[in-house]
């Protein structure tokens, strides 16, 4: 996201031809403060003291989506929480021109390794995206129903280079126990609360493409047995999972995504194998013209099947919205709602806190 931008309008640049290129566009209307080859000009020429984005940082300028970058150059660097110095050109140049302009500073970056933020989907609760990620999440599941519980996840991820990702899972779980007493009526009841049992996977895109739009990951989690088994909060095993990811970006701004994996436990005399598939679709809406908060609904289908058992349905309505004018920060609730074993399995509300610490600090981009 360009941080501050050109501070004359396209007329004090060269004139554009009426059939223009996005190169003659940036030109006219960037070029002054951005500078010819993206790097940015020096205060000197600027006049003003604020650090200039460099377009050829391709960990920068590739992360945001098109969307974001018109956004900015059609309303100015506020409509993001950005600097001032970046100016509205909306009544100067046309959609179509603001597109031209934005492709051809997508070309400053050379590597073409690097994802673009377009395919960077929508966080849904339990379907895990192919784009790597440089974000802090909270995640809540509240369980009412039975043993009434409260788990918590705080999950941190770093992307590396290009393509690479690592991820840390630490869940925080309160459980409600009955106390084994046949002889009483009506049982007290306990909460037990710790970690449990931390896990710690290693993701990379394999395949990304604007021309398909869409993208692919693969991957391996391994949870360890961190948590107290005999409180309930951990398994007593290692478990191990091969991953995979498929995302594809469909027409009018809405998205599909596919996760599919095996749970392989280190010991199978306390659990059986399970393999999995998740898949979520959903759309985004932006208020404010298309230039605010996007509200990102979606539902999920997951399907669970333990080795030698019957299969297990859930749906997961949710839905995100983003807070912070630069959308680093985001919230997303939802339900999971079982739709087999229901006698065994009960629902749950779930709410979720994001950052993406990328952009930027926590309190950072709010005005």
């Amino acid at each position: 996201m360009a941080q501050s931008g050109a501070a004359s309008a396209v007329q004090s640049g060269p004139a554009l031809p009426v059939e223009r290129t996005g190169k003659e566009i940036y030109q006219a209307a960037c070029a002054a403060c951005h500078g010819l080859d993206g790097t940015g000009s020096p205060k000197a020429t600027v006049g003003f003291a604020v650090a200039l984005p460099d377009f050829t940082d391709c960990a920068f300028a590739t992360a945001e989506s098109d969307q974001d970058w018109h956004a900015v150059v059609h309303e100015g660097g506020r409509i993001r929480g950005l600097d001032h110095h970046m100016p509205a050109f909306g009544d100067a140049l046309s959609a179509q021109d603001i597109a031209l302009a934005v492709d051809h500073v997508r070309t400053f970056c050379r590597k073409t390794a690097w994802p673009r933020g377009d395919l960077n989907l929508p966080r849904a609760f339990f379907t895990e995206k192919a784009f790597p990620e440089n974000e802090a999440v909270w995640v809540t599941a509240f369980t009412g129903r039975g043993e009434r519980a409260v788990g918590n996840e705080l999950i941190y991820e770093r992307r590396f280079g290009a393509r690479s990702q690592i991820e840390v899972n630490a869940p925080i779980l309160f459980q409600e126990v009955t106390t084994d007493a046949a002889e009483i009526e009506h049982p007290p009841q306990t909460w037990n609360s710790g970690l449990g049992d931390v896990a710690v996977a290693f993701k990379r895109t394999v395949y990304a493409s604007m021309r398909g739009r869409r993208i692919a990951a693969a991957g391996m989690e391994i949870a360890l047995p961190t948590g107290k088994e005999e409180l309930g909060l951990g398994n007593g095993y290692t478990v191990f999972e091969p991953f995979a990811m498929w995302g594809q970006m469909l027409p009018h701004n809405s998205f599909l995504q596919m996760h599919g994996g095996v749970e392989l436990p280190s010991d199978s005399a306390k659990a059986a194998k399970e393999t999995y598939l998740r898949t979520a679709v959903g759309t985004t809406f932006f208020a404010d013209r298309g230039f605010g908060r996007a509200w990102s609904p979606q539902v999920e289908v997951l399907w669970a099947r333990p080795e030698h058992d019957a299969s297990e349905w859930d749906v997961v309505p949710q839905f995100q919205v983003t807070l912070s004018k630069i959308q680093h920060v985001r919230v997303a609730a939802g339900a999971r709602i079982p739709v087999t074993q229901r006698e065994e399995r009960h629902a749950q509300a779930l709410v979720y806190l994001l950052w993406d610490w990328f952009d930027g600090g926590f309190f950072e981009f709010w005005k």
